[in-house]
């Protein structure tokens, strides 16, 4: 069995928990084990923030003010999606499509997200494509389920 949902956010730091809820949500419900439920949410977190922070802009000649968020549970992998119509990640040299994933210096209060996300997903692909259709930000994890989890894949 599989579940998907995708949801259409403004670009406000009030639909960042919304989002986290509902994916802790649907995976308590399918029987996720909470550690890789937690990780996914966090993971999630940081997107949103990255897209809410930096999604609006110049992308397709008006600013945006909203997001997506798309989740796929199907067999033993969750797949999360957000994209945003902004101006997308500043490209890495040679590389316009792929941003520079570095960490960040002990002492910035921003720039951890994309790291983040590499440390707690188990592939990341990240798709930009500056000044035409924002980012995609796509992360997926080998889930573990509980005992006896409704969903679990056979």
């Amino acid at each position: 069995m599989s579940i998907w949902w995708s949801l259409h956010l403004r670009r406000d730091a009030a639909s960042v928990p919304l989002a986290r809820r509902l994916l802790l949500g649907a995976m308590e419900t399918a029987g996720v084990d909470p550690d890789i439920s937690y990780d996914l949410s966090v993971a999630l977190t940081e997107a949103c923030a990255n897209a809410v922070e930096h999604g609006g802009g110049a992308a397709r000649g008006a600013p945006s003010e909203a997001y997506r968020v798309t989740a796929y549970l199907e067999g033993e992998k969750c797949r999360i999606e957000v994209a945003d119509e902004g101006p997308g990640f500043p490209a890495a040299a040679g590389d316009r499509a792929r941003p520079p994933v570095r960490p960040a210096p002990h002492d910035a209060e921003h720039g951890r997200g994309l790291c983040l996300i590499q440390e707690l997903a188990d592939h990341v692909h990240i798709d930009s494509r500056p000044g035409r259709n924002g980012a995609v930000v796509s992360f997926d994890k080998i889930l573990k389920w509980r005992k006896g989890a409704p969903l679990m894949a056979v």
